[in-house]
């Protein structure tokens, strides 16, 4: 669900950007992303080349997304270490 609202707002915010219009706050965006939606946000990056010049902004985009993978390893790891 919070991907699918994620991808929401980038599309959005993309449209607005096209036409000028108030536009969602970064801020905004990257909560969205550390809450779990950065697989969605990184979609919406890409797909809509939205926010991929801003290298502020896709740095922490991309920090966002190494943390998350380093939570998911270590979910992982303990899963493995105690199954063992």
């Amino acid at each position: 669900m919070v991907n699918a609202v994620t991808f929401t707002a980038f599309r959005l915010d993309k449209n607005r950007a096209r036409t000028q219009e108030w536009r969602i706050p970064e801020k905004t965006l990257l909560t969205m992303a550390m809450v779990g939606g950065w697989p969605a946000a990184k979609l919406a990056q890409r797909v809509l080349r939205h926010k991929t010049r801003k290298q502020p902004f896709a740095r922490t985009l991309n920090i966002i997304g190494l943390a998350w993978l380093w939570v998911f390893g270590l979910f992982i790891a303990a899963a493995i270490l105690t199954a063992g």
